[in-house]
């Protein structure tokens, strides 16, 4: 086991993702907490295309471009003697599998709620990742600032679609123009709201708040309606219970308006007081402490081309257990081979920072010169794999074409680099010698081809192409997977790392292959 004193720089560490539907306000709220940390010293929203100005946690240029966030952003920062390791998954309706991916790497998950909208499609599909690795949630319903659902509405709508139960810990006082602030209902303390002056804090009698003399503050109905509000939620919702939180049984539910950076203190003293410190994770051989003393981590993301002037391609290392130091020497386990590490990093947005020393719960950027695969193992010897880092089966597919024929040596380069980050899925059928890509959202096949433009100098275009859904084959029986092969080659192709996938046109011709061959699985989610 490790010592005392890495004992604490363990339990002094929060890693945690902000996931949430696009444009719910998610790369405010990052930049709020970096303000909050004290990386960020001015304000700077995501502006329209063409302003000029984008978040911190957007570096590359299409993101810069378009204004939005398209890959994970790592940052970390100290807050109340608290090191926060904050993920920002790309905040686009049409992100990669990558977004899905980040959670493997958390111990905790903000979401963030677009107070107008409530629950949408993507927020779902995120939070069924999530509960995969039962990986705790606290809820922060944003932009009260504008007129919205009523919070009781809201509520329901994440207890029915999202399977949690609510415990409200600060409730609003209105909304739009009428917003007033919040009551936190632990710290039985109200927070005014004022876009120009800072946060009046008044002590509040929850049983009943007409006593409360806020007057001057709040209208008489305002003050009528949140005390009936009050008297409703405590019958309703129960208290906030910390074991039933870990187990994702709960969410901790609280309001503000980023914009304005109002709720994001609240948001913040919750994650440093209940969010878990770094937590075990599963091999194929044992449960991994983060106590124990030898290093281990896997890579969870690879992203090439940080620096364009290097061409340099860097893999993401969550550290599940012992502690990174520079020189130290581990073992590439995929490969059986043993690399000395001098120069990792961390990164705020595009800068790049060298580490000195790093502890579970930290995500650490070393160089990867071609060798190295997400889901990849990295020990001080032992010979582990973590497991539960997915691939998930593409939704959206194109056929991918050269404008110069001639580059095809650049393309396939190119194209397997992209596929190791997780930005796209690249297939190369058995029948023709078609390159079919594979994405989660279609604004990644603009993404593949802005940057195989910029990156490896490459000018390429898409089409249409009749594949509908993708799964991964695996049998116990190799004489069933060469039947199956010999049969339906028409339908079969390789993915990049040499998995046999069939492709199927459409969702009949999938059932009908489904139902024929029942020792088959047909996987839409294949361990890395």
């Amino acid at each position: 086991m490790c010592n005392l004193n890495d004992k604490l720089s363990i339990k002094k560490r929060r890693t945690f993702a902000i996931i949430s539907h696009p444009d719910a306000g998610k790369t405010t709220v990052t930049e709020k907490m970096l303000l909050l940390g004290k990386v960020l010293h001015t304000s700077g929203t995501v502006k329209a295309r063409g302003s000029g100005k984008y978040a911190t946690s957007d570096w590359m240029q299409i993101e810069k471009d378009r204004g939005i966030s398209i890959t994970t952003s790592v940052m970390q920062f100290q807050y109340k003697n608290i090191l926060v390791n904050l993920l920002d998954t790309p905040g686009h309706q049409d992100f990669s599998e990558d977004t899905y991916r980040i959670l493997t790497a958390v111990d905790c998950c903000l979401l963030v709620i677009d107070a107008a909208k409530g629950i949408e499609e993507r927020t779902k599909k995120l939070m069924n990742v999530s509960r995969l690795h039962q990986t705790p949630v606290i809820t922060f319903v944003n932009k009260l600032d504008r007129d919205s659902l009523e919070p009781i509405e809201i509520l329901d709508q994440i207890e029915k679609e999202l399977k949690l139960f609510c415990v409200p810990i600060t409730w609003p006082i209105s909304c739009g123009n009428r917003f007033k602030g919040v009551i936190h209902l632990d710290e039985k303390l109200i927070y005014l709201y004022n876009k120009s002056e800072k946060t009046k804090i008044f002590k509040v009698d929850l049983h009943d708040f007409k006593k409360s003399l806020l007057d001057k503050y709040i209208s008489l109905d305002l003050t009528l309606n949140i005390d009936e509000e009050l008297k409703l939620i405590s019958h309703v919702y129960s208290n906030f219970n910390k074991k039933n939180f870990l187990k994702n049984i709960i969410t901790p539910v609280f309001f503000g308006s980023a914009l304005s950076n109002f709720g994001i203190d609240h948001i913040l003293e919750s994650l440093i007081k209940w969010a878990p410190s770094p937590t075990y994770r599963i091999s194929n051989k044992r449960k991994v402490k983060p106590e124990e003393k030898k290093f281990t981590g896997f890579v969870f993301k690879i992203q090439a081309n940080m620096d364009l002037k290097h061409h340099d391609r860097i893999a993401f290392i969550r550290i599940v257990s012992g502690k990174y130091i520079p020189g130290m020497k581990l073992r590439h386990i995929r490969i059986k081979k043993n690399i000395i590490v001098s120069d990792a990093f961390y990164f705020i947005a595009g800068d790049r920072f060298y580490i000195k020393t790093a502890y579970p719960g930290d995500i650490i950027g070393i160089h990867n010169h071609g060798t190295i695969k997400i889901g990849d193992s990295f020990t001080e010897g032992e010979d582990i794999n973590f497991i539960g880092i997915p691939s998930f089966a593409p939704e959206i597919f194109r056929r991918i074409f050269l404008k110069n024929p001639l580059k095809q040596k650049q393309l396939k380069k190119g194209l397997m680099q992209l596929s190791e980050e997780g930005t796209i899925q690249v297939f190369y059928p058995f029948n023709n010698n078609y390159l079919i890509l594979g994405a989660i959202g279609i604004l990644q096949f603009d993404v593949v081809i802005q940057r195989l433009k910029i990156e490896y100098k490459i000018d390429v275009i898409y089409e249409k192409i009749n594949v509908k859904f993708a799964r991964w084959i695996k049998s116990n029986d190799q004489k069933n997977i060469d039947i199956f092969v010999n049969k339906n080659k028409s339908y079969l192709a390789l993915d990049s790392f040499n998995n046999l996938t069939y492709l199927a046109p459409n969702k009949a011709n999938l059932e009908i292959a489904m139902s024929r061959y029942v020792d088959i699985n047909f996987n839409s989610i294949r361990e890395q």
